[in-house]
């Protein structure tokens, strides 16, 4: 057991699954009696996949949308592109099969795309925090294989500690005083999606800033930085520090995090801004984020110097707390 404060206890339970341990936070000040969320499945991503993967076959058959609407008998092509722009809520399972039949798909890629059609119609297990996001992200987190994110001047949201975030909220004079708790709940509750055995890995690279800039308070940043160091031995999380020393690099302009997804869906580049963030789908401006971040991740301490880094610092915030 890590003990990060009195406040907050992290559990390593390395028996339910090798080589892994789930992630249990209790917390007094914020009422969050062992929050632990199993990352499952989104009905939005998979509403995002299953148009994509309609769009990808439309476009190899050669035929037109037109085309498509006249075989099939509809009435206008507005219903095959709402479906191929995933502006539809909920699929209809005769109108997929309709799809399918016309564009000849059989065998194991029918019964996918007919399965992600019926998980498409659910409700995400975030609903409850629908008004906390004004975008996909925890859907995008739970669908993720692969997470790769870079940060300036904060730690990453899902290596947050509850009184870090709080702060984090504070400081932004967006959140409402009063929506603080439940945003530092959901906050903690996306961190169980790497606690899923199939969900996705996390790459972490922190600009030394980050570690050094006094969010709340020292005491608050010595026990982030503590936490850090402890989810650095998750089996699915790498953390990696970007020195000082470095100067200029690639990605000197600003944090981006990268979704990955199982191919051939496509990947999604997340830039935040004050208020929200930006969610973009090009596979161009994804390759492009994806380069510089091999790039930074090459300038980036490598994992143990970048632990002796943050040891370090955290040290120093003790002598000033």
């Amino acid at each position: 057991m890590f003990r990060h404060n009195r406040k907050a206890i992290i559990v390593f339970d390395l028996k339910n699954l090798p080589g892994a341990f789930t992630t249990t936070i209790q917390t007094q000040r914020f009422g969050l009696e062992g929050v632990s969320v199993t990352g499952g499945h989104s009905p939005g991503v998979r509403r995002r996949r299953l148009s994509a993967a309609l769009k990808r076959l439309r476009a190899n058959s050669g035929m037109s949308a037109a085309q498509v609407t006249a075989e099939l008998g509809w009435s206008s092509a507005t219903k095959l592109t709402r479906a191929e722009r995933n502006e539809w809520k909920f699929p209809k399972r005769s109108e997929v099969e309709a799809l399918l039949d016309l564009y000849g798909v059989e065998g194991e890629e029918r019964a996918h795309l007919l399965s992600l059609t019926e998980e498409a119609r659910g409700r995400s297990d975030w609903h409850k925090y629908a008004d906390l996001f004004t975008g996909p992200l925890p859907d995008l987190e739970a669908e993720a294989v692969r997470i790769r994110t870079y940060e300036v001047v904060l730690i990453p949201g899902l290596l947050q500690t509850p009184d870090y975030a709080a702060a984090v909220s504070r400081a932004s004079q967006v959140v409402p005083p009063d929506q603080i708790a439940r945003k530092v709940e959901s906050r903690m509750a996306r961190r169980g999606v790497l606690d899923v055995p199939d969900g996705p890995r996390l790459t972490a690279i922190v600009d030394e800033p980050a570690l050094r800039k006094v969010v709340g308070s020292h005491l608050v940043m010595a026990e982030q930085l503590r936490f850090l160091v402890g989810m650095a031995s998750h089996y699915k999380v790498t953390i990696l520090v970007l020195p000082d020393e470095v100067g200029g690099h690639p990605a000197v302009d600003g944090a981006f995090t990268l979704f990955d997804f199982p191919r051939p869906e496509p990947g999604i580049v997340s830039i935040p801004t004050v208020v929200e963030a930006l969610y973009v789908e090009d596979e161009s401006y994804f390759d492009q984020h994806a380069l510089v971040f091999d790039a930074v991740q090459n300038l980036a301490l490598d994992p143990q110097r970048s632990l002796d880094l943050i040891e370090s610092i955290a040290a120093e915030h003790d002598k000033r707390a």
